[in-house]
């Protein structure tokens, strides 16, 4: 006759106690919350506040989770209040130097424990996009960017038709959520990432004829 081993038993007990208590789907979050905010310490500008999240983020993730695209209303509201905060040009104007986009585009410089709180940071626009046909190396978690303003028909970004596209990319790289209340994009303008000199230089990459993003 086997023997049973009755020093295991109470440990067994606890364990199946445990798997039949095991958290609920809220509970999985805040526990994951938890360790996530355990796992980073504030170090330089590199603030805790980061790993705060705001409302659209917690829909947007609840979302995801849930496998489902987010409900309408919701998706409304977030694009409504995200287009509320987007600050136009201070002069009206809105290209500046492609040239000087080309270098904010390029730098993944910024943010980080490491970096100073007054240096420039970069956009790191190539580590989701392809933007012009000289980089080889790009990446592609958004859509390619090369030929942006060429596509869309915006051969003088000043006339009607190229102010509106002028318009709506300003509201993007400003605010990504205006027009995609879910987008992955980082938010340049809101979050104090790229001021307005850089992304009038990034638009002008993107849209001025005479970029290599447009030849």
């Amino acid at each position: 006759m086997k023997k049973i081993n009755l020093a295991l038993i109470p440990a067994a007990v606890v364990l199946l106690a445990a798997c039949s208590a095991s958290p609920s789907g809220g509970g999985y979050d805040k526990m994951t919350a938890d360790v996530v905010k355990s796992s980073f310490k504030a170090k330089g500008i590199a603030t805790l506040d980061r790993l705060n999240q705001d409302e659209a983020n917690r829909l947007c993730s609840a979302a995801e989770v849930a496998g489902k695209p987010l409900d309408e209303t919701a998706t409304k509201a977030i694009e409504a209040a995200s287009m509320k905060t987007v600050k136009w040009p201070s002069d009206g104007k809105y290209l500046g130097d492609w040239k000087a986009g080309e270098k904010v585009a390029q730098s993944g410089k910024g943010l980080s424990w490491a970096d100073k709180a007054d240096r420039d940071n970069g956009g790191n626009c190539y580590n989701c996009h392809q933007i012009t046909k000289e980089e080889i190396s790009f990446g592609t978690i958004g859509p390619s960017l090369y030929n942006y303003g060429k596509l869309r028909g915006v051969t003088d970004p000043n006339s009607a038709a190229g102010m509106e596209i002028v318009k709506y990319t300003w509201g993007k790289m400003w605010n990504a959520r205006a027009t995609n209340a879910c987008s992955l994009m980082p938010r340049f303008g809101h979050n104090d990432i790229l001021d307005e000199g850089q992304i009038k230089d990034v638009m002008a990459l993107l849209l001025d004829p005479a970029s290599p993003v447009n030849k």
